[in-house]
């Protein structure tokens, strides 16, 4: 056993200064906090999803699951004609029909952005996710199955066609009151 006998050398009571302390009682409760650290981060790690892993392909229900977990830090843009679009879309999806509108949305991304785009097939969205690969953004995917895959996972849409049942919950609140 090592003593600390000049404990008020680093800040501590007098209280204390009289009194031995054992390094082996230290070491005893960092033992205890570190097997709790250990048991938190294996809990963390069950309920946790587990890393995006990057597709040129991505299922719908991959996208929808890195929003229900609370990952924004990526973008939806919908290629599809301005009316369609207005009519029902993914909600937060941006307009990107015409060489224009894509030429605006796509300066203002940046080149290492997460980037799903969907369109009336799964072709066109290949095509424009081609176009922003030769742009230079580096990780561009389409959503398999476009706006009908996404409803059909439970994504939530947006515009005047949408669902209630697939709109955004305190927006269906509102109509229901």
């Amino acid at each position: 056993m090592i003593y600390l006998p000049y404990l008020k050398d680093v800040g501590l009571t007098s209280t204390f200064y009289d009194r031995p302390v054992m390094v082996s009682g230290i070491k005893l409760i960092m033992s205890e906090a570190q097997n709790a650290i250990e048991a938190a981060q294996e809990i963390v790690t069950e309920v946790s999803p587990a890393p995006v892993e990057f597709k040129n392909v991505t299922p719908a229900t991959d996208v929808k699951a890195r929003l229900d977990w609370g990952e924004s830090a990526f973008t939806i843009i919908d290629i599809r004609d301005r009316k369609i679009y207005n009519e029902q879309r993914i909600a937060g999806a941006i307009p990107a029909a015409s060489d224009e509108d894509r030429s605006r949305v796509y300066q203002t991304l940046e080149k290492e952005r997460d980037i799903y785009v969907y369109g009336h097939s799964d072709s066109d969205a290949k095509e424009a996710a081609q176009q922003l690969a030769e742009d230079g953004f580096k990780r561009v995917s389409i959503i398999e199955g476009g706006l009908a895959a996404w409803a059909a996972a439970g994504g939530l849409t947006e515009g005047r066609n949408a669902t209630p049942d697939k709109m955004n919950p305190d927006f269906v609140n509102d109509i229901v009151e």
